[in-house]
């Protein structure tokens, strides 16, 4: 099962935050709800670059995302991607990116004070080794 395929990719899309969980120095889990923006290849997500999380990832860039819902009757239904945290530099590619996260993500501009990404935050994806899903029909 891959990341492409149209039952995760349509889940996915009725998302506004995962959770990104990362490894720490001492091996514990660090879990933390992200904004992201999903595409059959990869997630991306962006963060300040002083955080835990990226500290995390810098030395260890293998993550686990989870995102998961609740029907109206009860069902369980999700998805997991495992994978690594690739950074991305400041190309055309980013570029288009953050486009699609102020798409999204509306009140992003407010946040930042304009479209551009500040200097302070990092884009990243995850490359998915393996990925998993339940419920999706």
């Amino acid at each position: 099962m891959g990341l492409d395929e149209a039952q995760i990719q349509g889940f996915l899309a009725t998302k506004d935050v995962v959770v990104l969980a990362t490894v720490q120095a001492d091996g514990a889990p660090l879990a933390m709800p992200m904004w992201f923006l999903h595409d059959p290849a990869a997630l991306t997500m962006i963060s300040v670059d002083a955080t835990q999380k990226v500290q995390n990832l810098r030395r260890d860039p293998r993550v686990c995302v989870v995102a998961e819902a609740v029907g109206g009757g009860g069902d369980v239904c999700g998805v997991t991607v495992q994978g690594r945290a690739e950074f991305l530099s400041d190309t055309s590619q980013r570029r288009a990116l953050v486009e699609r996260f102020h798409e999204k993500y509306r009140r992003l501009e407010r946040l930042w004070n304009g479209k551009t990404m500040p200097a302070s935050r990092v884009m990243f994806q995850i490359v998915p080794s393996r990925v998993r899903s339940w419920g999706l029909g």
